[in-house]
């Protein structure tokens, strides 16, 4: 019974642990397309660091990515720039990678 016990345990360690490093991962992905968004934007500096942080706010909006999606992709039309949502989305794959392996790195 304690053998049994203990795996469940660890079971329930393992899945907080990843459910962990998912939300982390999913964080760091929005700051990263919140930079690459503030750079087409024309934001620099505090402006950039700021608008990173209008992407990484806006994933608590509904589950899933199209909260974000949304918040970049109509940032990006109202400026009148003529980047593509297949751009868009592609970006955010590249950086859903990049961040899972930032974030596997620090442990």
């Amino acid at each position: 019974m304690k053998q049994f016990e203990d795996r469940a345990k660890g079971q329930e360690a393992k899945f907080a642990f990843d459910a962990e490093t998912r939300f982390k991962a999913e964080a760091r992905r929005n700051k990263l397309l919140g930079i690459w968004a503030a750079e087409l934007l024309g934001h620099t500096g505090e402006a950039a660091t700021a608008y990173a942080a209008e992407v990484v706010a806006a994933d608590f909006e509904e589950a899933g990515d199209e909260d974000v999606f949304r918040k970049v992709a109509g940032d990006i039309k109202a400026k009148g720039l003529s980047i593509g949502e297949d751009v868009i989305r592609a970006k955010m794959l590249q950086l859903t990678q990049t961040a899972n392996e930032q974030v596997a790195a620090e442990g």
